[in-house]
């Protein structure tokens, strides 16, 4: 990093202890809180909650809101909530041919956004491409303090450093991009894989907000699982946890990239659902297409796609028994198509419940994972 950009990054966010990034977390989390709650939830005096709250306020991450809540005795009580007119974060998703950039506030709500084809897939020509979207933004939104970039890909800390030790779309291998990006940005940037940066982002300010245990299963050009357990998101010991996509459907079935017969890739993924239906020059949306139509060879496809991610969600029901399972992904035409398949065999693989599986399916749009980008440097800032 430069002199010039180190300077910047440093004066990017302040040093928060322990206490103030709680009560931070605390206020993001479940919204707006009084002190003396905040004080309970983290085990803390309400001296030291007092100070902590004090140095947020004063470095205008939280302000003291209008008196909205009364004690049993009527006496009024100031709630504390996380500002949304300061704090400006950059996230950034990476797809093969695309970068989707969005500028959130501190409660992850975005304020504005850009899409752009990738000049290349060069790491140094989407470096280039990303310092000009931070430009553009810091132009037209003000003062952005923090980035977060996710991509699919398998992404590990190795010696301290972030890396993306390989991207299959991208056709990277051992590239230090947060390190590279800082450098070039001068503020703090985190990468990560998109997955579970998706799932962090769900858990903190969407559809599992709220919820202790949590499932995410993506389905497009791949298959992707998160998964949130007490709270926090699993990585694994080597930060490869999730990998579910290659869970046997039919050890008879066609084969994988990777030579596995009759897995859930062999099956569920937009090209094995284009490459199944055999016809040339045929992509996704004209895969879509004639299943409407009601294309026998189409309509097939589908289903055997079905089959797959009600297995693979009635698994994951199985064996983590999430209060919810969020599902989403650029792929859900299987559930409009062959949604009953789906839950039929989600319901025959499950273990017997009188409960209705907690499945909540999301719409897609590629700005959410540049959103979640987002969040990832929020929480990052927060190290959590």
């Amino acid at each position: 990093m430069t002199d010039e950009a180190a300077d910047v990054g440093t004066h990017a966010w302040p040093y928060l202890t322990g206490v103030e990034r709680g009560a931070l977390r605390e206020l993001l989390i479940h919204g707006p809180l009084p002190r003396a709650e905040i004080a309970r939830r983290l085990q803390v005096s309400r001296a030291s909650m007092t100070r902590a709250t004090r140095m947020l306020v004063d470095n205008q991450l939280i302000a003291e809101d209008e008196i909205t809540l009364r004690g049993a005795m009527g006496r009024p009580s100031e709630m504390l909530v996380v500002r949304g007119d300061s704090h400006h974060l950059l996230g950034i998703k990476l797809t093969g041919d695309a970068v989707f950039a969005v500028v959130t506030t501190l409660r992850a709500e975005t304020i504005a956004s850009v899409e752009e084809r990738l000049v290349s897939t060069s790491v140094d020509d989407t470096i280039d491409q990303i310092t000009r979207i931070h430009r553009h933004f810091a132009d037209t939104v003000g003062d952005i303090r923090a980035a977060g970039i996710c991509l699919a890909g398998d992404l590990a800390t190795i010696g301290g450093r972030q890396i993306v030790v390989a991207s299959y779309f991208l056709q990277w291998h051992d590239v230090p991009l947060a390190e590279m990006l800082e450098a070039r940005l001068g503020i703090p940037v985190t990468a990560d894989n998109d997955v579970r940066a998706l799932t962090a982002a769900e858990h903190w300010f969407g559809a599992g907000a709220g919820c202790d245990s949590l499932a995410l299963v993506t389905v497009g050009a791949g298959i992707g699982f998160g998964l949130v357990i007490e709270g926090r998101v699993v990585t694994g010991h080597n930060g490869r946890a999730g990998q579910l996509d290659h869970l046997v459907v039919d050890s008879n079935g066609p084969r994988c990239g990777l030579g596995h017969h009759g897995c859930a890739s062999a099956y569920l993924p937009s090209e094995s659902i284009v490459r199944s239906i055999g016809v040339d020059g045929l992509d996704y949306d004209g895969a879509v297409e004639l299943a409407r139509a009601g294309d026998a060879d189409a309509v097939s496809a589908f289903q055997d796609a079905a089959r797959a991610l009600g297995l693979l969600l009635g698994t994951v029901l199985n064996g983590l028994d999430p209060e919810k399972i969020v599902l989403t992904g650029d792929g859900l035409a299987v559930m409009d198509l062959a949604g009953d398949v789906v839950l039929q065999t989600l319901e025959a693989v499950r273990l017997p419940s009188a409960l209705p599986a907690p499945l909540d399916i999301q719409p897609f749009e590629f700005t959410e994972w540049a959103r979640a980008g987002a969040v990832v440097a929020i929480r990052s800032l927060l190290r959590f």
